[in-house]
C-alpha cells in the first residue's frame, strides 16, 4: 500500500469516527448508569453494560403503541408517495400534452414553499373535517410530494426513448409499460425515494405534535420528547436510551438500503 493511499484511509477513518461519535456515545451512554455517565470525563465504554434504562423508557411511555403509529404513518406515506410520484413522473417523462413543461414547473415550485407556511391551512382543514387525532391527519398531507416526481422523472429521462417506442410497437399500453418494464428498471431510484420518504416521515415532530392529542395516537418522536417531563428525565442515560430506541428503525433501513441509495444517486451520472 502506497503512502498516499494509507494517508487517505487514515483521513477517512478519522472523519468517519467524528461523524459517528454522537451515535456511538448515545449507544454507549444508554448502557451506563447515571452515576457512571455523570463522571468527568465520561468514559467511552460502559464498565458494566446494563439495559435498565431501556426498561425505564418502556415504563415511562407507551412505546409499542407509538412505534406502531410511526410505522403505520411512515409506511403508508411512503407507499402513497411512490404511487403518486410514479404516475406523475411517467406522465412528465413519456407523455406529450399541452403545457407539460409549465405544469412540471408548478410541481417544482411546490418544493420551494416552506412547510411552515401551509401548516395553518392544513390544520384548519383537518379540524373542519373532524380528522384531528386520527391517522388520516398524520398521512393525508404527505401522500404526494414534488421531490418524488422530480427524482423519478429525472431518472426516467435517462432511459432511451426507443425503449418506450418499441414497447408501443409491441402493443404495450401505458400501465403495462410502467409496471412491467419501467418499475423493475428503476429499482435504485425507487429505493432511494422510499428510504428518503420513510426517514423524513419517521422523524417528523411538529405536525404530529399539532394533530395528535392522546398518547395512543402520538408518534414515536413525540413520545421520546415527552421523556424529559418524566421523573427519570434527570438521568442522562434515560434520555439516551429513548434516543437509541427511536433511531433503530432508521439505522436498520439505511444499512439495508445503502447500496440502493448509492446506485440511485449515481446511476444517472453513469448512463450514456
Amino acid at each position: 500500500m502506497s503512502v498516499a493511499k494509507a494517508l487517505n484511509y487514515a483521513l477517512l477513518s478519522v472523519v468517519t469516527f467524528v461523524l459517528l461519535f454522537p451515535l456511538l456515545f448515545a449507544i454507549s451512554g444508554s448502557l451506563m448508569t447515571a452515576r457512571e455517565l455523570a463522571n468527568y470525563p465520561s468514559p467511552l465504554l460502559p464498565a458494566h453494560p446494563q439495559l435498565s434504562s431501556f426498561r425505564d423508557v418502556l415504563n415511562a411511555i407507551p412505546l409499542p403503541r407509538q412505534y406502531l403509529n410511526s410505522t403505520i404513518v411512515a409506511v403508508t406515506v411512503t407507499l402513497g408517495q411512490l404511487l403518486t410520484s410514479l404516475l406523475s413522473a411517467y406522465a412528465f417523462a413519456f407523455l406529450r400534452f399541452p403545457f407539460r413543461n409549465l405544469v412540471f414547473g408548478v410541481f417544482l415550485a411546490t418544493m420551494m414553499i416552506p412547510w411552515e407556511s401551509i401548516i395553518i391551512p392544513n390544520y384548519l382543514f383537518m379540524a373542519a373535517n373532524g380528522l384531528i387525532n386520527t391517522y388520516p391527519a398524520l398521512i393525508l398531507p404527505f401522500l404526494a410530494a414534488g421531490f418524488g416526481t422530480f427524482l423519478l422523472r429525472t431518472y426516467f429521462l435517462t432511459f432511451p426513448r426507443d425503449l418506450y417506442e418499441a414497447a408501443q410497437v409491441d402493443g404495450c399500453g401505458h400501465f403495462r409499460f410502467l409496471w412491467t418494464i419501467l418499475v423493475p428498471l428503476s429499482r435504485p431510484a425507487l429505493a432511494t425515494l422510499s428510504i428518503w420518504t420513510f426517514i423524513s416521515v419517521w422523524n417528523q415532530y411538529f405536525w404530529p405534535l399539532l394533530v395528535t392529542k392522546t398518547d395512543e395516537m402520538q408518534t414515536l418522536q413525540i413520545g421520546i420528547s415527552r421523556l424529559r417531563d418524566t421523573e427519570s428525565a434527570v438521568a442522562p442515560n434515560f434520555i439516551l436510551a429513548g434516543t437509541v430506541l427511536a433511531l433503530i428503525p432508521t439505522l436498520v433501513l439505511i444499512y439495508v438500503g445503502q447500496r440502493h441509495i448509492v446506485r440511485g444517486l449515481t446511476s444517472g451520472a453513469l448512463r450514456g
